[in-house]
Order: C-alpha cells, then structure tokens, then sequence
C-alpha cells in the first residue's frame, strides 16, 4: 500500500485509530479484513482529494452518507471531488460512506457511528424513515449539520436541502411523454427505485398531476423496490409487461434503465417514449444509442458545492448560506449534453 501520507491523515480519513492504522500499514496481525480495506479506501481518497492535503488552513471532514446505485454515487462523487479544490477558504476534505442496498438500520448504525467519533458535517441521501430522522436529530444535537441530498427528509432537523424541484421535474417528464406519444395508444409505464425516498415520491406526484390535466388520459403501470438495481429491476419490469403488454412509454424515477430496456425488448414491445433522470455513465450511453429519448438532469456539483458550503458556514468558516434554492431541471437529448459534465 504504498502512499505518502502521514498516519494521523489516514486515520482521520478512514475514522479510525492512528494505532489502528499502523498496525494495517505494516501488515501486522489482528486486523479485521474490513479495517484493512477501510484503510486502503482511505489511502485511495487522500490520492484523489491531494489538492486538499497538506494545504496550511483549517481543516473541515465531511461525511458523505448516500444509499444509491454505484453509477449514481460514481457521478456524485466525481461532481464533489470537482468542487474541492475551489472550496476556500477552509480546506474540505470528504469521507465516503456509499451502498446500493441495505436495511434503514444499517444507515442508522452508519450516522450513528459518525456522531459518536465526531464530523464537521454531513451529507446524507437516505430513504424518509422514522428511524432515520431520528438518527439526523441525534446528529445535530450533536453539533453536526446535516445537509440532504437529491432527496429531503423534511421532517427532520436536517439544516438544509439541496437538490431539484422534484414535482417539477415529474411534471416535465409528463410533457414530455405525452408531446411525443402524441394521439398514440398506450400505457405509461412508471418506475421507482424504492417508495421511502422522498425525492421520488415527488417525482411521481409531479407526473400523475400533470398527466391527470392532459387532454389525453392514460393508464399508469407503477413498478417500484427495485432500488435501482439491474439484477432486481428486470424481473419487476417483466412480471409488469405480462400483465399490461400495452406499454408504449416510460417515465424511470429511479434508474435501472438497461434492466428496464432488457424486458422491454424480451416481451417484444414497442417503447415509442423512455425520460429518464440523471446524466451517469449508463443513461449517457443509453442516451447516445437512441435507447431513451431524453434525460432530466441537474448539477450535482453546484448542489454538492452549496451542501459543502452550508456545512462550512455552520462552523463559522464562511458567512451565513442563505437558504438554498432549487436547482434547474434541464432537458438532455444526445446533442446538449454539457462537456465535461462536472466541471
């Protein structure tokens, strides 16, 4: 494992003892296998954030907590590592804590275990569960802002929210579909990757709204608890597909979208209209190759950049954050998307 970073970095960046550390470092016995890769993803972030390291101003360590398939936190984490190094005039340095599934306990043991070895912040996308707004009071109370992300906990003592206006969202996703569908026939299928995130919940009332006011009603095929996840996703999708064949369209909420094309061209069907959100490396090759018609997408650097900010301006490094606005939906078709993505 080689590296240059002093111990004490390390063991701030993995949450762990510099004893600890040491002991991986030198390949010494007793270690649990977790700890070492721990370390070794610590290591692999101080390479990524080294702009960051060693500069002399004060020092800020957010967590970043995110519940997600791994091609959105990729994007996440590109578009926050971006944002880094122009963060001043403290120096921002991120932990990650990133899973594609898992049970509301484990995200609650996660925040748990950040407050009880201490944060200047966090950066949380979690699913609206009791448990979970517990758990960010637990934070705060603590002296631990904590900032959402993509999807609110609004009944929380969370500081802030940062993310799209997602009813308006929703409600584009409805022009869209029904512009291009046109006098067609057919049913809407909708996808959702789990019903506990907030976000998509706002997404889908966006769209049924504005579906409800069109000229032209159409059936909705609600898919939902595939968490995004292809292996999950393409099963639901079929089991959906053999009971209403007559889906000419789809509006995916949270993603999963080669899974949901793979069923789609298993049953043979004909998909006229495909919204999908958020600009990863899936949905813009999908994008490129005609598979979907277009992607509703927002900057999750500037969204990132003000989460990092609000927690700034909660340790008196920066002035007050007025409180932040909703970020723009925009409408990406193979020809607007902005290069390079996160910049």
């Amino acid at each position: 494992m080689a590296h240059d970073f002093r111990v004490r970095e390390i063991a701030v960046q993995a949450g762990l003892s510099e004893a600890t550390v040491d002991r991986v470092l030198h390949d010494r016995p007793g270690v649990r296998r977790s700890t070492r890769e721990q370390v070794r993803e610590a290591v692999a972030d101080l390479e990524r954030q080294r702009s960051q390291v060693r500069i002399g101003v004060r020092t800020v360590v957010v967590d970043v907590v995110m519940q997600a398939p791994e091609r959105f936190t990729a994007a996440a984490r590109a578009a926050l590592e971006a944002q880094l190094p122009g963060l001043r005039p403290a120096v921002v340095r991120c932990r990650f804590h990133l899973r594609e599934e898992g049970d509301v306990e484990e995200v609650v043991g996660t925040l748990g275990r950040i407050a009880a070895r201490g944060s200047h912040g966090v950066v949380l996308k979690a699913p609206d569960r009791p448990e979970v707004v517990a758990a960010v009071g637990r934070l705060e109370d603590a002296g631990i802002p904590v900032v959402t992300f993509v999807t609110d906990l609004p009944t929380s003592t969370r500081r802030a929210h940062v993310g799209i206006d997602d009813r308006a969202a929703g409600a584009t996703a409805a022009y869209l579909v029904q512009q291009w569908l046109g006098d067609r026939d057919g049913a809407v299928l909708l996808t959702l990757s789990n019903s506990f995130f907030r976000g998509e919940e706002e997404r889908e009332m966006g769209f049924r709204g504005a579906m409800r006011t069109a000229s032209r009603q159409r059936d909705l095929v609600e898919v939902t608890g595939g968490s995004g996840l292809d292996r999950l996703q393409r099963d639901l999708v079929a089991d959906a597909l053999a009971a209403r064949p007559d889906v000419r369209a789809v509006y995916s909420i949270g993603g999963g979208n080669r899974a949901t094309l793979a069923a789609l061209d298993a049953a043979g069907a004909t998909c006229d209209v495909f919204v999908a959100h958020d600009c990863d490396d899936d949905n813009l090759d999908l994008l490129h190759r005609g598979r979907l018609s277009a992607v509703l997408h927002h900057d999750l650097g500037a969204d990132l950049r003000t989460a990092c900010q609000v927690v700034l301006a909660a340790g008196g490094a920066i002035p007050p954050v007025p409180g932040p606005g909703r970020s723009a939906v925009h409408v990406l078709t193979p020809y607007n998307v902005p290069m390079p993505l996160f910049s």
